[in-house]
Order: C-alpha cells, then sequence, then structure tokens
C-alpha cells in the first residue's frame, strides 16, 4: 500500500514552521529593536565619558603649559633685572641697536621696515608687489 498523505503531512510541517517562524519574529524584532537602542545607549555613553577625559586631559596639559610660562616669564624678568644692574643705567645706542638686530634675526622675512623720507614721510609700499606681465610680455 503506498501512503498518498505524505505531501499533506510536509505542508502541515511547513505550515507550522512557517507560524512558528512568524509568532519568532513578531517577539524577536522587538526585543532585538530594544537591545539594539540599549547597546547604541552605552556606545553614547562610552563616547561621552571619553570626551570628557579627554577634555581634562587637554585642561591639565594647559595649566602645565601655563605653570611653565610663567616660570620662564620669571626667569626672563629676573635676566633683564640682573643686565639692567650690570649695565647700572648706562646702555648705549650701540647696544640699542644691536638688541634691535637680534630681535629682527628671531622675526625672519616677515618684517616691513619705513623709512621716512626727507618730509618724514614713510615710503609706500607700491613697489613692493610684483608687476604681472600682460599678453604682450610688458611689465
Amino acid at each position: 500500500m503506498e501512503r498518498k498523505q505524505t505531501p499533506i503531512f510536509f505542508g502541515t510541517i511547513i505550515s507550522w514552521m512557517l507560524f512558528a517562524l512568524i509568532g519568532f519574529g513578531m517577539w524577536g524584532c522587538p526585543t532585538y529593536n530594544v537591545w539594539q537602542q540599549e547597546m547604541s545607549g552605552r556606545a553614547e555613553f562610552a563616547k561621552a565619558e571619553q570626551n570628557r577625559r579627554i577634555l581634562i586631559e587637554e585642561a591639565a596639559a594647559n595649566l602645565e603649559a601655563e605653570k611653565l610660562n610663567a616660570q620662564a616669564e620669571i626667569e626672563r624678568a629676573k635676566g633683564a633685572a640682573e643686565a639692567i644692574k650690570i649695565e647700572n643705567g648706562s646702555i648705549s645706542e650701540k647696544y640699542i641697536q644691536y638688541l634691535w638686530v637680534r630681535q629682527q634675526k628671531n622675526l625672519g622675512d616677515k618684517t616691513v621696515i619705513y623709512i621716512p623720507t626727507e618730509a618724514n614721510l614713510p615710503i609706500l609700499e607700491a613697489g613692493r608687489i610684483p608687476k604681472i606681465p600682460d599678453s604682450s610680455g610688458n611689465q
């Protein structure tokens, strides 16, 4: 005897499996969404905590830099006071020129020096900009 009920049996199993899959999806999707939101919140919290730590470290570094700058300024003032004491108020014009030249060396090529003319007016910077040749090759 042959059984002709086998296709119906498989159809029933497939129907029950499909019903179970839909039921699992109806339960699993909201559960997954809650879990995903919780993980997203944890990630945002960790990021905010890390950003806070970075700000604290930057503030500590700035504080340390300011302390070192203050110490350097104190040492400069001590040096200036010592230099004034050594010079005893007798700074010559040549020494002042030397100090000015030394300061200009630290600035590099970014210094523009104005030389007064006979009428005590500064020379204008019109000649400072390079001229661009036109199409005929003339400047």
